[in-house]
């Protein structure tokens, strides 16, 4: 395996609104035996649908470090399962060696550069999402759907 790749980009209904968020690059990926699926908020243990989470107090980074928090449009603090799925993720990808992934842009788990700020209102803020941030920390180089143009496929 290459790659890492977000589940819902590869066209599994594992987004938090129950629907994909296919991509045709990283579906090839996967067709093709390069590619290993997670959804890391499913590895948490959370269900699909579930209610949208944004990271309040910073960024996934901090939610790493405990200064931050997954919280849910209700409220309710989804942070245990977030580290939980950000954990299985990293597992998954030192299991196989991967060291790139290709991660949905702007999710609270796998958003790189961007995401959301906490705010349910759809702006955005500088950061990463907690499993995007775990798997940098651990050396892995990451893409989003959005820049998969960069790999060579």
């Amino acid at each position: 395996m290459e790659y890492l790749v977000s589940a819902c980009l590869a066209g599994e209904a594992c987004a938090y609104d129950g629907r994909a968020r296919t991509c045709a690059a990283v579906e090839k990926l996967v067709r093709e035996g390069r590619a290993v699926t997670v959804c890391p908020e499913c590895l948490g243990g959370l269900a699909v649908p579930r209610p949208p989470v944004e990271i309040t107090g910073g960024t996934g980074t901090d939610v790493l470090v405990g200064r931050g928090r997954a919280i849910n449009c209700h409220g309710v603090d989804v942070t245990r399962a977030f580290l939980q799925g950000a954990r299985e993720a990293l597992r998954i990808a030192e299991k196989y060696g991967i060291r790139k992934a290709v991660l949905k842009a702007r999710s609270p788990s796998c958003g790189y550069r961007w995401i959301h700020d906490g705010t349910f209102t759809g702006k955005l803020k500088q950061g990463h999402g907690v499993t995007a941030a775990l798997l940098l920390k651990a050396g892995v180089e990451i893409f989003t759907e959005e820049e998969v143009h960069r790999l060579k496929l």
